[in-house]
């Protein structure tokens, strides 16, 4: 059976200031393309279809449209809610939207209920796991501790024996929108850290023949059967080295998989510039950066005059300025978000502590700030679904 396999689409996301909506229509059209083709059999999708719980109408159009154009293929698609989605939103009619070959999984409680397609070879089970917000689903899967590694275990198990009650042969794939050890981050995902942990060990699917994962951006390859396909369009400049693409994945009879990449459309090249400003103005070596999407970080001891006008003059698409002036790490002068720059709010937060007392925090204090934070970032994510 061969797949395709995306994830992180973010519709209605956009790119700095400028609207991804057409770049987004674009990818969709690629994607249809891409599956009539490479003869494709299934379409997974693992997550963040749209970019926050309630997005614009547009996005919601363009999801439409690609729901109704991959229906028209006759190619089932399996897809499954991530951190960004509103999974009861996103699960509305999927009932009825099933019987035309889309199924939406979004409801945790249907981790161990496949959907089964079939092959000359036999069955392929696609089992769902929709993002898991620990502290959501605990009692769901009756966990003591609310924590990523313990509800996707928990998930698994359901997956595990369902398989075990299928045909000998049954093969196996699971979609699942989680941080998996060994993952590359970038700068456009949402954190969810839990209790100071986000990453879980990818021995938590073993038993099943591939697993599908969204939520990092970048494609990776983690083992040849635990993979990210990464967003298919970059949604901050920490992704300039990215190759955007999706994973074309044979599942042999034996449950053996292979799997090659299919570049996706690319709106504009990214580039990270960094140099005084008349240098940056003055290097030829920077003409083929010149129709790129730009962000500059300038290193003048003063600040230019009118840095962000005469940047354009020569790149029209410069979208990012930061400044980084030489300097040491204690001279006045240095900004406060510079300070900060790469610390979580738990390390800022015991930052804190140790200058108002000049003693940082015990280990208990620490366990105390870590359930705040989570409780808080639990409360926020209530709140953005109930909207």
């Amino acid at each position: 059976m061969r797949l395709l396999h995306t994830s992180d689409w973010h519709l209605g996301r956009a790119f700095h200031r400028v609207n991804m909506l057409g770049a987004q229509a674009g990818f969709v059209g690629h994607l249809v393309e891409t599956v009539r083709e490479h003869s494709v059999d299934a379409v997974v999708v693992s997550g963040d279809v749209y970019d926050r719980a309630v997005p614009p109408l547009a996005a919601v159009e363009l999801f439409d449209d690609a729901l109704h154009r991959l229906a028209a293929l006759g190619v089932p698609t399996v897809m499954i809610s991530g951190n960004h989605d509103s999974a009861r939103r996103l699960g509305v009619g999927a009932g009825l939207i099933d019987r035309a070959g889309i199924h939406l999984r979004t409801d945790p409680a249907g981790c161990g209920t496949p959907v089964v397609l079939g092959d000359a070879h036999g069955d392929v089970a696609f089992y769902g796991l929709p993002y898991l917000e620990p502290a959501l689903v605990k009692t769901e899967f009756g966990v003591e501790k609310a924590g990523h590694e313990a509800v996707l275990a928990a998930a698994m198990d359901r997956v595990r024996a369902d398989l075990a009650t299928r045909a000998a042969g049954t093969r196996s794939v699971v979609l699942a929108h989680a941080f998996v050890t060994g993952g590359e981050q970038s700068d456009s995902e949402r954190d969810i850290t839990v209790g100071g942990v986000a990453a879980v060990p990818s021995g938590v699917f073993d038993g099943v023949d591939y697993v599908a994962l969204g939520h990092l951006h970048g494609c990776q390859t983690l083992t040849e059967r635990v993979r990210y396909s990464g967003s298919p369009l970059p949604y901050s400049f920490s992704e300039h080295r990215h190759r955007k693409s999706m994973w074309l994945v044979d599942l042999g009879a034996d449950g053996s998989v292979t799997a090659e990449r299919v570049d996706c459309p690319v709106p504009r090249a990214l580039v990270r510039l960094r140099g005084r400003l008349a240098d940056l103005l003055a290097d030829p070596q920077l003409t083929p950066h010149e129709d790129a999407w730009v962000e500059a970080t300038l290193t003048d001891p003063v600040r230019p005059d009118e840095p962000m006008a005469r940047l354009t003059d020569r790149f029209p698409h410069t979208l990012s300025l930061v400044f980084d002036p030489k300097r040491a790490p204690d001279e006045p002068g240095v900004s406060y978000a510079r300070r900060l720059a790469d610390r979580s709010d738990q390390q800022i937060a015991e930052d804190f502590v140790t200058h108002v007392r000049g003693a940082g925090p015990d280990d208990h204090e620490q366990a105390v700030l870590r359930e705040a934070f989570d409780a808080v970032r639990a409360d926020e994510t209530v709140r953005e679904v109930a909207r």
